[in-house]
């Protein structure tokens, strides 16, 4: 009988169990299949994809991502994708959208980087008008032209920025830039984005003067007027311009210093004192008392 309660219980238990684990499973699968219809497939470079490349489908490969993360303007069809050309550099597993890419139909190379309304011009340069090499794909540079002025003989060559904030879309051949920008790449040519006003100055002082380019921070976007240099105002000299302070060295905050040492006095033995007994009080004086006998008893008795 005993047994049998016991094979009762190991058989009850068994079924609670079980039905524990079908729950469980079954919530997981659910929750896997919720997840999973929050997921939509995106194009993503399967390899680094330079700019001006035509983008083949070997290139290309898909990712899921939830609903919520998606890039505006992603493809979630590889087919979309191939043959276009990408505008701007694009990394390894960067999702791909239209913005990225050329229109359709534009065939590869520098031609499909020129946005709608530029023109792409060519300048021969040197190592001193190429700033020695470090003038790169996507820099942006101001063109200095040195120019004799025809207003007859003796007159001072002028030296004036003639453009001012202008991209750099190819050094040499090369339509993206180097990996290690730290390098200097000799070139023999520099390819600038001009509108076409920019462009016929540009024709007009590479054929009548001496070109010189001048780099530029990416994020100055403003226009310097400038009155232009001769011969006159550079033999005057100019005023002091201070230059701008380095960036300031990372503080670190100062750390909890640990508390100083408490300074303690050594312990010197002093020896108790030694208390005198307080003088005992004068005795009372005596009183005077009769003997007094009753019976066979005898007791003092002291008048006060």
């Amino acid at each position: 009988m005993r047994n049998n309660k016991k094979l009762i219980i190991a058989m009850t238990g068994a079924v609670i169990f079980g039905m524990i684990a079908v729950m469980l499973v079954t919530q997981y699968l659910a929750n896997a299949q919720a997840y999973t219809k929050s997921l939509n497939n995106v194009v993503v470079a399967k390899m680094p994809i330079p700019v001006g490349t035509k983008i083949t489908a070997d290139l290309l490969a898909t990712a899921a991502i939830p609903n919520g993360s998606m890039p505006e303007g992603a493809f979630q069809q590889i087919e979309k994708v191939a043959g276009r050309v990408a505008v701007i550099p694009i990394g390894l597993r960067e999702p791909i959208t239209s913005v990225k890419l050329a229109p359709e139909g534009v065939g590869g190379g520098l031609s499909a980087v020129i946005p709608e309304g530029y023109r792409a011009m060519t300048v021969k340069v040197d190592d001193v008008v190429g700033l020695s090499g470090f003038v790169m794909p996507g820099s942006f540079v101001d063109v200095v032209c040195v120019i004799t002025p025809a207003q007859g003989a003796g007159v001072d060559p002028v030296s004036k920025i003639i453009l001012q904030n202008i991209k750099v879309l190819a050094s040499g051949d090369n339509i993206d830039r180097p990996k290690d920008e730290r390098e200097p790449s000799r070139v023999k040519a520099v390819t600038l984005q001009v509108t076409p006003e920019q462009a016929e100055k540009l024709a007009l002082g590479v054929n009548e003067g001496k070109l010189q380019l001048v780099m530029r921070n990416y994020g100055d976007q403003d226009d310097a007027q400038t009155r232009g240099a001769n011969k006159g105002t550079l033999l005057n000299g100019d005023s002091y311009v201070p230059q701008p302070a380095a960036p300031a060295p990372r503080v670190e905050e100062p750390r909890p210093s640990a508390p100083a040492p408490v300074r303690r006095e050594p312990i010197r033995y002093v020896a108790p004192r030694e208390e005198k007994p307080a003088p005992a009080p004068p005795p009372a004086p005596p009183r005077d008392s009769v003997e007094l006998l009753e019976g066979t008893k005898r007791k003092n008795v002291e008048f006060p």
